[in-house]
Formats: structure tokens, C-alpha cells, sequence
């Protein structure tokens, strides 16, 4: 077998196995989207939280279709040695390369930056909706209950909201030093529990090898699959 029938084949089998994963999760995205309750109990604390930030399952719904539009024209673009196909599929990866390092560069450098977005999107959807949506309250409780953290920032991110308003108090996490007792603005200061923002990013670093592992397998990953791709696209006019 030649090189390049072995790396047609390669790219046919690599592609295929993209597509496949963008189809499951697009499945999972659509799971998640209409019964996010059993994807907290499954995954657990780290999966709520991210659930506060994200809507997670209209994110998996875009990366499924993505990969799977991706994998699509990877696999037909090799299987039918269509230029075209194989120069939109490169194409395409070195968008979401660069893309995906610049956010690494976003997030390392500007932290303050995400904390602030953050706190514009996060903080009014848990004045409003929590104690009121019981998916909202489920997510909020799970996660300031396994990170031991209240609010996005702190305590503070429950004054005037629904629940401060109908209960006159702060949610029992707030107050972690004495869970006895109504926990007030005084004993929450007191207690001074960590936001759930600032309790995340401690998780992600704790598992900072692993992440940066999986990122630096995936960046390797869409480099093959470029270098793969142009070769097969400079090389179909000698084949």
C-alpha cells in the first residue's frame, strides 16, 4: 500500500470516528437540554457548576454538529478525493485552531476579564430564577453544597434576590459555620465562604495536568489532521 492510499484510508477511518462523535454528542446535548437534573447526578458537583456558567446542553448541540459537519467532510473529501471537500475540512480546523488558542490565551491572561462577563450573565440569572426555577435551584444547591461555596462571587450575590426577598435570609451554604441557625447577612460575613467562581477555577487547577494534557492531545490532533489533509490535496493531481 502506498502513502498515500494508507493515509486516504487514515483519514477515512479518523473522520468517521469524528463524525460518530459529533452525532453522540449531539444526543447528549439534546439529553441534557431537556432533562439537565439527571446530568448533575450523574457527573456531579463539577458538572453543576459548569451548568451556572454554560448552557451546556446548547454547547454540545453546536460542538456535535460541528465535529459531525467536520467529520463529514474529512471522511468524503478522502473517500472521494474531492479537493474542494478536503480544503474546506482544513480549512475549517484551522479556524477552530486558532480559535481555541486564542480563548487559551484569553483565559490565561484575562481572568478578570471572564470574571466580570460572568458576572454580568451569571449574577442576575441567580437573583431571578433562584428558589423560583427548580432546575436553576437544583444546579445552585448541588454546587455550593459539594464546592462548600455561595453565590458567584460571595454571599453578596443574594441581596435583592427572589430568594433573599421571600425567605429574608441567605441560603444555608453562605453560612457554613453555623448551619443552626437563619443565616443573616452578619453570620455570612462571618462565615465568609468562598464564591462557587473563585472555588471552580481552584478545581481546574487541581486537575491542571490533566486538562492541559487533554488540550495539548487535541491540538496535536488537528495538527495531523491538516498535515494529513493538504497532503492529500497537493498529491491527487499526481496520483
Amino acid at each position: 500500500m502506498s502513502c498515500f492510499s494508507f493515509l486516504k484510508v487514515m483519514m477515512v477511518l479518523f473522520n468517521l470516528a469524528i463524525a460518530l462523535g459529533g452525532a453522540t454528542l449531539l444526543g447528549i446535548g439534546i439529553w441534557v437540554s431537556v432533562d439537565n437534573s439527571s446530568f448533575v447526578g450523574i457527573f456531579g458537583p463539577l458538572s453543576s457548576s459548569v451548568l451556572q456558567f454554560v448552557n451546556v446542553g446548547y454547547l454540545l448541540i453546536a460542538i456535535g454538529v460541528v465535529l459531525f459537519v467536520l467529520g463529514f467532510l474529512g471522511c468524503c473529501g478522502a473517500q472521494k478525493e474531492s479537493k474542494c471537500l478536503l480544503i474546506m475540512f482544513f480549512s475549517i480546523v484551522l479556524i477552530i485552531f486558532i480559535v481555541e488558542v486564542a480563548a487559551a490565551v484569553v483565559a490565561l491572561v484575562y481572568t478578570s476579564l471572564a470574571e466580570t462577563i460572568l458576572q454580568t450573565t451569571v449574577t442576575p440569572s441567580l437573583k431571578k430564577d433562584y428558589a423560583k426555577n427548580p432546575d436553576i435551584t437544583t444546579v445552585w444547591n448541588t454546587t455550593m453544597i459539594k464546592l462548600k461555596c455561595c453565590g458567584l462571587m460571595n454571599y453578596t450575590d443574594f441581596d435583592d434576590s427572589y430568594y433573599f426577598q421571600t425567605y429574608h435570609e441567605y441560603p444555608p451554604t453562605c453560612c457554613s459555620n453555623d448551619t443552626q441557625a437563619t443565616c443573616t447577612a452578619g453570620l455570612a460575613s462571618k462565615s465568609n465562604v468562598r464564591g462557587c467562581f473563585s472555588q471552580l477555577l481552584s478545581e481546574i487547577r487541581t486537575h491542571a495536568g490533566v486538562v492541559g494534557g487533554v488540550a495539548a492531545g487535541i491540538a496535536a490532533l488537528e495538527i495531523a489532521a491538516m498535515a494529513v489533509a493538504m497532503y492529500l490535496y497537493c498529491h491527487l493531481d499526481e496520483k
